[in-house]
């Protein structure tokens, strides 16, 4: 059984985010803080702490492979899949991100308590 995405609208536009100069920002989807990143014309989603020492991600940096680097300890994870790639064997979560026509959503998967059939 496959998990249900629950859509949230962030924006009409992309020029509505708040940027920050690292191509960064953070947005509210439900009741959930996520940074959104610019990476090569595309849009990614991904938790907004780091699951090392909750280091605030939008407040780091993005290098040339797609790698995100928490501003505390600068472990990095690439933004497509939340993969450590600097040794320490964290996992940071990523979420769907669309450019649709009416706007930008992020999707987020249901957990709720009873499974939706």
């Amino acid at each position: 059984m496959s998990a249900k995405i629950n859509w949230y609208k962030i924006a009409e536009s992309e020029a509505e985010l708040r940027w920050q100069e690292n191509g960064m920002c953070l947005v509210q989807a439900g009741d959930k803080t996520v940074t959104i990143a610019r990476y090569q014309d595309k849009l990614y989603a991904f938790a907004h702490k780091c699951p090392h020492a909750s280091g605030i991600m939008a407040d780091g940096f993005i290098n040339a492979l797609g790698q995100v680097a928490c501003p505390i300890h600068r472990y990095r994870f690439d933004i497509r899949n939340g993969r450590n790639t600097s040794g320490e064997g964290y996992y940071m979560k990523t979420y769907l991100v669309e450019r649709r026509v009416d706007g930008i959503y992020i999707g987020l998967e249901n957990k709720g308590f009873w499974p939706s059939f």
